[in-house]
């Protein structure tokens, strides 16, 4: 069982010194003395109604077992696929015990990262492994091939099932993954009681495995750090001038509007990655919309606040800090949609010429398709959050990040279970991991609103969501519009932005970039990674469109950024204090420091 390369059991060359095992349980101890203070201080108002159902994942495997029991023969098909799949795997681990290794019957997924040590190949570890996923396989199989299930239930139970299965995961507990073990030995059990003491510590700060980074980043020094001006500041936003490189700038100014769950700066990471700081060095003349965090003296702001605070009064202040009244438009994500919303309100009031091109990155519009966020749509998880907000006022920023983690368990949750309870270990620094930390809150009237009237009665694509009496309508629309999606994107499928994208009534173009929702923004040309496809005719299907596109390789931003300049003249560069708007502050001004 022991492997002499790996060193899963050999011993420390070194016992911990009684201070040393000292010091570590003073810090257990010390945070579990901060963990009692804070349970204590918590209110004690047991009526305070939680942001989630909690009885969902019951409610879920109930369905499914009531499914089962009224399709008996879908049960005994999976018992058969598991009683062969057991007995390959005892014959493989016979044989390579015997020091004959066969094929493994069961591997990892391409990109997880969970087995990646290589005691995970010594037969006891290897046996383990492969053992779990068999399981998780055919657990994930008997849900996506049971008949007649209702695929609302489908999703609830494919999600939970998921959740389920990744916490079950050998690789995050102490006595089964080898990697624990051997650094337990290793460090005399040091690693254990500080990886105990960690999870006391984040235990008292509400929950969530938190973070370790060998260093931090700073707003302003070496993240969200391109130099510019707050130029304009309301109750929800403040907005951000950047400061030109260039003697001449692109006529047209450049308005950015992020969603509301995250911070501006995912565009606006270090300068070596920066997609604002990019745009300035190409000549163009960025604004970036950045949103308050709300506490509860904004609940009662909607989607229409939103809009006539974010977006449309950006337009006119752009309008008096360089003279300009046509603009360019992009957004990401949820800020994408509040650009389809915008331009639609806009329409509708005959405005429509303030926008010349309007670009959606990772975007829906049409919310048929939610996959395994729909779990969050059910009456009753919104008869929940409804509740909470009510009372709260507000989706505090660590209630989202939960719903965000646990979307991507292994990479946001376990991993940092496995390395700072486990294992001790701080992760090295990320800017766009702090930056996901980050968070921001929602206001009441708005997330019950998007929730209710966006994703779940999908009001947006049918041409029935209103926004201050004003119809909001994709369809009249006539601004030209790029809709880039990310083809490893799991928040928003590309699938499904190539489809939203198309119930605008301009001309449409679509561009599928490479990697994930995130990532896959975070593209500079120095990197040359990812690549993209590019397709100029719209078919009806996404398929479709991708099989007439033709792959590119690196970043797409140099291809953005040459649609953005087609057909525009370069005039003198503004820099923020040169027109009507004085600067307020510095970027990257005050909203953005108030954390979640």
């Amino acid at each position: 069982m022991a492997d002499t390369t790996s060193g899963v059991f050999k011993l420390p060359e070194k016992l911990p010194t009684p201070s040393e095992l000292a010091e570590a349980w003073s810090k257990v101890v010390a945070n579990a003395v901060r963990l009692a203070g804070s349970a204590a201080t918590r209110p004690l108002d047991a009526h305070v109604p939680q942001a989630f159902d909690p009885s969902a994942p019951m409610r879920a495997f109930g369905e499914f077992a009531a499914h089962l029991w009224t399709h008996p023969a879908e049960m005994l098909k999976a018992q058969q696929k598991a009683a062969a799949d057991w007995a390959k795997l005892w014959q493989a681990s016979a044989a390579s015990a015997a020091g004959n290794p066969t094929e493994p019957v069961a591997a990892p997924e391409r990109g997880d990262r969970r087995f990646n040590d290589p005691a995970w190949n010594e037969p006891v570890f290897d046996y383990l492994k492969q053992a779990y996923l068999l399981t998780a396989k055919r657990a994930t199989e008997m849900v996506a091939e049971a008949e007649g299930l209702d695929e609302g239930a489908r999703t609830r139970i494919e999600f939970f099932t998921q959740q389920y299965l990744n916490a079950i995961s050998p690789a995050n507990f102490a006595f089964t993954n080898p990697e624990a073990i051997r650094r337990a030995i290793g460090t005399g059990s040091i690693s254990l009681l500080s990886g105990l003491a960690n999870l006391l510590a984040d235990a008292a700060q509400g929950g969530l495995p938190r973070r370790r980074a060998e260093r931090e980043f700073e707003l302003g020094v070496d993240i969200a750090a391109t130099p510019g001006s707050v130029v304009y500041r309301n109750a929800l936003m403040e907005l951000i001038q950047y400061a030109p490189t260039t003697e001449t700038v692109w006529k047209r100014p450049l308005l950015y509007v992020p969603p509301l769950v995250n911070k501006y700066y995912l565009l606006d990471l270090q300068p070596k990655s920066s997609l604002i700081r990019w745009l300035v060095e190409q000549g163009h003349n960025v604004f970036v919309i950045s949103w308050v965090n709300p506490g509860p003296e904004l609940a009662d702001k909607d989607i229409a606040d939103y809009i006539r605070q974010g977006p449309i009064e950006a337009l006119d202040a752009i309008e008096q800090a360089t003279g300009e009244r046509e603009v360019d438009m992009f957004g990401f994500c949820m800020g994408g949609t509040l650009v389809a919303i915008a331009l639609a309100w806009l329409a509708a009031k005959g405005e429509s010429d303030r926008v010349a091109s309007a670009t959606t990155i990772g975007t829906m519009f049409d919310f048929s398709r939610l996959g395994q966020w729909a779990s969050f749509t059910e009456p009753e998880q919104l008869r929940a959050m409804e509740r909470h907000l009510t009372h709260k006022g507000f989706m505090a920023a660590q209630d989202l990040q939960a719903l965000f983690s646990a979307v991507r368990a292994n990479d946001l949750i376990w991993s940092s279970v496995v390395n700072h309870y486990l294992l001790d270990r701080e992760a090295p620094p990320s800017d766009i991991l702090y930056w996901f930390a980050d968070g921001a809150h929602i206001p009441r009237a708005f997330l019950l609103s998007w929730a209710q009237d966006v994703l779940r009665d999908n009001k947006l694509a049918k041409g029935t969501l209103e926004v201050d009496g004003v119809s909001i309508d994709l369809g009249a629309v006539k601004t030209p519009l790029l809709a880039i999606s990310l083809k490893d994107d799991h928040v928003s499928a590309w699938q499904a932005t190539y489809d939203s994208a198309r119930l605008l009534g301009g001309e449409v173009s679509f561009m599928l970039g490479g990697s994930g929702h995130n990532a896959g923004v975070i593209n500079p040309p120095s990197a040359n990674k990812h690549g993209y496809w590019v397709n100029e005719d719209m078919p009806e299907t996404a398929e479709a469109w991708l099989e007439g596109a033709t792959r590119e390789e690196g970043s797409w931003w140099p291809w953005w950024q040459k649609r953005l300049g087609a057909g525009q003249e370069r005039v003198p560069a503004r820099a923020p204090g040169d027109g009507k708007l004085e600067p307020l502050c510095p970027a990257p001004g005050t909203y953005v420091r108030a954390r979640g």
